[in-house]
């Protein structure tokens, strides 16, 4: 870039960039809400904003110093290591999806380190917060912003959360987030004992109870026992050779993960019979969308969470999202900034190319040859 730029001074002017990334005083939140007015009208021009959906990414990183780095699972290793992890907020529809807010996780270890939190140049005001916390404080900024609400979608990562799952609901909006397949729920038609009696002597109780004949089960539990006539084959979407199919269920659960008298039942689990097979807990799902949506439209919003991934896979394979060498955090959070402006400016080309763009029959048309036009190589006139 520099050299294209400036290939007369090319250090100073590479220089002045590494500076405009790591240190230069600009403001990630200002351009992610013009880069947000910018591409979600493109977007939207495609379909309405179905989702926002919240995930993490992480990035292999060597060494103690670079900011936030710590021994924390990697999605992009499968696995264990060092690396750094950062949380995110999408808004999607089926065609686009575009990255509104992202921010850098913190682990306590960290948080707690004074030495190196300054010469990582860590915010006073920055302490720790689960990743829940932070995806829910930026599902409020985005309220407070003013973008169209719409359903939030998560992994089981942050679904197990209770708070989170709370918090998001105390903000107004539906939800469809993976939980595991040990947690606990009660089944259709089955509740808990209510609370004890009050005495007149001290605050009244409110824990419900629950015996041998009134106790929850776990979500596999519940999946497997299910009869034949619940499941449905469901087709979500085309895939690369033919549509992406399994069968489905879903029905009406509370939670049992607190013993509180006002919890109330939630529209369904989402069940996917052939991974429960296979023991994975991550296709159980707790949704709080209208009891009237059909099951093809509720597979359908638990489905869409795959826009994140393509979000991700081109931010880093086309973008460069993890190319930033830095041990600053203001520098990790511009790198990424800009790589989420040249992500929105490509989803805005691709929305002027056909099939997505409207199509003008003047842009087709083949220009006229000239009267003396000959291919080359073509013999000389007689």
């Amino acid at each position: 870039m520099a050299a294209r730029m400036e290939p007369g001074r090319v250090q100073a002017a590479h220089q002045s960039l590494h500076h405009f990334v790591a240190k230069a005083d600009w403001s990630d939140e200002v351009v992610l809400t013009a880069v947000r007015h910018r591409v979600v009208p493109t977007i939207e021009r495609l379909g309405a904003i179905r989702a926002w959906i919240v995930d993490d990414t992480g990035f292999p990183k060597k060494g103690t110093h670079s900011v936030g780095v710590a021994r924390q699972y990697c999605g992009q290793l499968g696995k264990q290591d060092n690396c750094q992890v950062a949380v995110s907020l999408s808004m999607a529809n089926e065609h686009a999806s575009l990255p509104n807010a992202y921010r850098l996780y913190l682990p306590e270890a960290w948080a707690k380190d004074t030495v190196r939190r300054r010469k990582a140049g860590v915010p006073d005001d920055i302490t720790f917060q689960t990743k829940p916390r932070i995806a829910l404080e930026q599902i409020r900024l985005a309220l407070q912003a003013g973008v169209a609400p719409a359903t939030v979608l998560a992994d089981a990562g942050y679904g197990i959360d209770t708070d989170f799952r709370d918090g998001v609901t105390a903000l107004g909006l539906s939800y469809v987030v993976g939980i595991q397949s040990s947690t606990s729920l009660w089944a259709p038609g089955t509740a808990p004992l209510p609370p004890k009696r009050w005495r007149g002597i001290g605050r009244p109780p409110s824990l419900i109870r629950r015996d041998d004949k009134h106790k929850p089960v776990s979500a596999k539990q519940m999946a497997l026992a299910l009869p034949k006539r619940s499941w449905r084959r469901v087709t979500w979407r085309e895939g690369t050779n033919a549509g992406l199919t399994s069968c489905f269920a879903a029905a009406r659960v509370r939670p049992a993960h607190r013993l509180q008298s006002h919890q109330p039942e939630t529209r369904g689990m989402v069940f996917d019979r052939m991974p429960l097979r296979r023991s994975r807990a991550d296709q159980i799902r707790l949704a709080t969308l209208p009891a009237e949506m059909s099951l093809r439209e509720l597979v359908y919003m638990a489905k869409l969470r795959w826009r994140i991934e393509r979000d991700y896979q081109e931010l880093k394979q086309e973008l460069g999202l993890g190319h930033y060498e830095g041990r600053g955090r203001r520098g990790f959070h511009h790198h990424a900034t800009l790589a989420i402006a040249a992500y929105g400016f490509l989803i805005s080309e691709r929305s002027a190319i056909p099939p997505s763009a409207e199509r003008q029959a003047s842009i087709f048309q083949t220009p006229r040859l000239s009267p003396g036009y000959r291919p080359r190589g073509s013999p000389d006139p007689p």
